[in-house]
């Protein structure tokens, strides 16, 4: 490779010419990924970032070309419109390089549910090749993995080839996967450990000979604690009994018509029965939730934190003795029950809520979490009682015990976000080692007068001050609202503070604007059509959209074709108090120092979700919108620190939002 492209990265870039920061992210790329290292690049919207990251890593990758094996690429990313630019993005690479290249080869995997016509969640299978013959299922995949092969393909359109054949396109797209450059997929399979062992060994994915691009990667560290969080309630023992016994009774069912004597597994079922009856019936174990309900009770807070070992312990007081071939071991005993647990099957409902599904397994997983993490200060136990259904709940507090072994492992990593601010911060709580890190800002290159940012200075959401400001924040939205020409959205920091501000415009009947807002956990269709609200609105009175910070509409959401004009952040969305996020704090401070520990714990993730609303308005370069942010907190050093470097302007009063919105739109 020459000399030329190792420097400059032209050789896989997709486009013509790059941009001045692409140019920078490039070479920054190539340089720490040659070296073994990682890039976290806090790169806004219209960098151009994927082109950069993909270029930098197929550089980098072609200079292991010594290797027996050139690296692979994992690409990943939550987001399913993220896959499309991917795909794309090769294909224009594809397009660019000179003869007697060998072209780039993508695979592009989502989930198995999303992939497979219908999967049986009760054995994992699809029925995607029921009734084909073998030799029909070999023809089958090996045209489809040419197809895969051929061109880079989004999932969308293999799964459309498949629509009408009896073929697997999650199986066919795993085993293509071995014989591909780059595979994009979610950070599950490399940040969780179940999903991590299933898939990359299938698709010929070893770490230790892999580059990692993550995107949106502000998201990875509460993606990795949310992979080790399970809740089981109170009410878990008598659910999980009733799946025993329907699991015993389908063993005994079948034993019977096969004629057979009783089998290893029905054993096991008939044991782990007694098991579960003793932890239903078990008086220890009511007292201890009982205990738990008073001292929540007593509590200031919602929750209170709960011992992991204690927890441990009156598990296994209470199946002690049942089952006489039972080991002394407490641990070994819960591990023996574990595994009977995660044999139990049973058909599910896929009416049911996640919460209603399988109690076996997810009791079964909490425990686990549990005996791996017990002497491990990084877990956290919460008992809480919400909508009165007393609950334990496992939160990891550190995703560095996750992060770290695996970066270790890995050629080398791109991390990068429009809001990884600052990228120091998420190095230190991922575990990316720190001798072989590159942290850059990037500037996106837009005008700043087409995003003017004005911050209030006389209203704040901090609880002691909210309700002499609320009348100011609801006179502030109203003159964004009465000056703004199109499309207004207006981010609360809590759904509790959505309903006060959407209730002020709903009871008075006053809003020049079609009023649009976001209900709690609604589905994907719902978001959509929300939006399609905005671009059905904007030619005519425009529409007023009501959200949260790090909500479903503040964050993922590409708002294209400029069809936002306007932005309100009302406040600065601090966590609530809760026992998490005291032992979040606590064990930052002992980790890090007090000062980090509150910063990296509550001041900066509430910036964070900010700083991601104000990069939904401006998507390309001739983007303009106008962006108002009500917290006059922002305005102190320690929070301003806290933020990149910005043009920002004061407002005062209301009337002098008005005046600076108007204004904006009078350009």
């Amino acid at each position: 490779m020459s000399s030329e492209v190792e420097a400059n990265g032209s050789l896989f870039f997709a486009h013509e010419s790059p941009r001045e920061s692409q140019i920078r992210m490039i070479s920054d790329g190539i340089e720490s990924l040659k070296g073994g290292g990682f890039l976290l690049a806090a790169a806004p919207t219209g960098i151009g970032k994927t082109a950069a990251a993909l270029a930098s890593a197929l550089n980098a990758a072609n200079m292991y070309s010594t290797n027996p094996e050139i690296p692979k690429i994992l690409f990943l990313t939550g987001r399913q419109s993220q896959h499309r630019i991917v795909v794309d993005t090769i294909r224009e690479i594809n397009k660019r390089l000179p003869p007697g290249f060998s072209r780039v080869k993508v695979v592009d995997i989502i989930g198995r549910e999303g992939m497979c016509k219908v999967v049986d969640r009760s054995t994992g299978k699809c029925n995607c090749e029921v009734g084909v013959t073998e030799s029909e299922r070999r023809f089958l995949r090996s045209d489809l993995e040419e197809y895969i092969h051929s061109d880079p393909r989004h999932v969308d359109q293999i799964l459309k080839r498949v629509k009408k054949t009896d073929v697997c396109a999650w199986a066919t797209a795993r085993e293509a996967a071995k014989s591909t450059d780059i595979i994009v997929c979610d950070y599950n399979h490399v940040f969780v450990e179940g999903v991590r062992e299933a898939s990359l060994p299938v698709m010929g994915v070893d770490l230790e000979n892999t580059i990692i691009i993550i995107d949106e990667a502000h998201n990875l560290p509460n993606r990795i604690r949310n992979g080790l969080q399970r809740r089981v309630t109170e009410q878990v023992f008598q659910r999980a009994l009733s799946n025993v016994e329907e699991y015993k009774e389908n063993l005994e069912k079948r034993e019977r018509e096969l004629d057979i004597p009783e089998s290893n597994k029905l054993r096991d079922a008939m044991n782990l029965e007694k098991q579960i009856k003793a932890l239903k019936e078990d008086s220890r174990m009511r007292k201890w939730f009982k205990e738990k309900k008073s001292e929540n009770q007593r509590s200031k807070g919602d929750d209170i934190r709960v011992a992991t070992q204690d927890f441990l312990d009156i598990i296994s007081q209470a199946i002690e003795g049942v089952l006489e071939e039972d080991s002394e071991d407490i641990i070994y005993r819960i591990r023996m029950m574990i595994s009977r647990l995660l044999a139990v099957v049973i058909e599910e409902d896929d009416d049911l809520d996640d919460e209603e599904q399988n109690e076996c397994t997810r009791l079964a997983e909490i425990l686990e979490i549990c005996i791996r993490y017990r002497k491990n200060a990084a877990l956290a136990l919460v008992f809480d009682e919400l909508l009165e259904n007393p609950r334990v709940t496992s939160h990891l507090l550190d995703p560095s015990v996750v992060g770290e072994p695996i970066f270790e492992k890995c050629l080398g990593s791109i991390l990068m976000s429009g809001t990884l601010f600052p990228p120091e911060m998420y190095a230190e709580i991922l575990g990316i080692p720190g001798d072989r890190v590159t942290c850059h800002q990037y500037s996106s290159g837009f005008p700043l007068g087409n995003r003017p940012v004005l911050i209030a200075s006389d209203v704040t959401s901090k609880l002691t001050e909210r309700e002499s400001s609320f009348s100011s924040i609801i006179g502030h939205i109203k003159s964004v609202i009465d000056n703004t020409k199109g499309n207004v959205a207006v981010f609360a920091p809590s759904y509790s503070m959505l309903g006060r501000i959407h209730g002020e415009f709903e009871k008075s009947g006053w809003c020049p604007k079609t009023i649009v807002k976001e209900e709690q956990r609604m589905s994907k269709a719902r978001v959509e059509g929300l939006i399609s609200r905005l671009y059905e609105q904007r030619d005519m009175r425009g529409a007023a959209l009501f959200g949260v910070l790090s909500g479903k509409l503040s964050e993922g959401v590409d708002y294209s074709d400029n069809v936002l004009n306007a932005l309100v952040c009302v406040g600065l969305p601090l966590p609530p108090p809760s026992a998490r996020q005291d032992a979040l704090l606590e064990y930052y401070t002992k980790k890090f120092d007090r000062s980090r520990a509150w910063k990296y714990a509550s001041l900066q993730p509430a910036v964070n979700s900010i700083l991601q609303a104000l990069g939904r308005p401006i998507r390309k370069k001739e983007d303009r919108a106008i962006v108002i942010l009500l917290e006059k907190r922002l305005l102190e050093r320690r929070v301003s620190d806290c933020m990149p470097e910005m043009q920002t302007m004061q407002t005062s009063k209301p009337t002098r939002t008005a005046e600076r919105v108007k204004a904006f739109f009078e350009i």
